[in-house]
């Protein structure tokens, strides 16, 4: 089963299984392409980290614990920006839309503060021309992230 159907437009294709490890597999090979794209650290840095945040939040909240399945990552560069657009076939978005990307609350004792809620910040923070739909059982992520190359 493939959740791609126009993979010759892309710069970069990944489909892999859901999970914590084959997560983690798929970054490093993405990681590893991108360093051949003349693409500085801190672009291949933004891009983990978006990545990392949207791929983990598809196996724990779109599969869960319970469900398995494919994910899809494809990359096509367009000069100094890197399109993504990330297919899963897990549940759908609460409300059917992306988080607000609001910080949680930061103040009072240190021991209280959130252990997460952080993502989605730092994902609109990184990543522009954000955009979800649900079509039919497949959830469609597309982000843009700015790149400046090595010069």
């Amino acid at each position: 089963m493939t959740l791609y159907a126009n993979q010759a437009q892309a710069d970069l294709c990944l489909e892999f299984p859901s999970g914590e490890l084959e997560v983690r597999e798929a970054l490093a090979e993405l990681i590893c392409k991108l360093k051949g794209m003349d693409l500085s650290a801190d672009d291949i840095g933004s891009v983990e980290v978006v990545l990392g945040e949207v791929l983990n939040n598809i196996v724990e909240h779109a599969y869960g614990t319970q469900n398995t399945g494919l994910i899809a990552v494809s990359l096509k560069r367009a000069g100094h920006v890197l399109r993504f657009h990330v297919l899963d076939e897990g549940g759908n978005l609460p409300s059917e839309g992306l988080p607000d990307g609001r910080l949680p609350p930061l103040d009072g004792p240190l021991d209280a503060l959130p252990e997460g809620g952080f993502g989605w910040y730092l994902v609109r923070n990184l990543a522009f021309d954000l955009a979800y739909k649900r079509v039919g059982e497949t959830n469609e992520l597309a982000f843009s992230i700015c790149c400046e190359g090595h010069g």
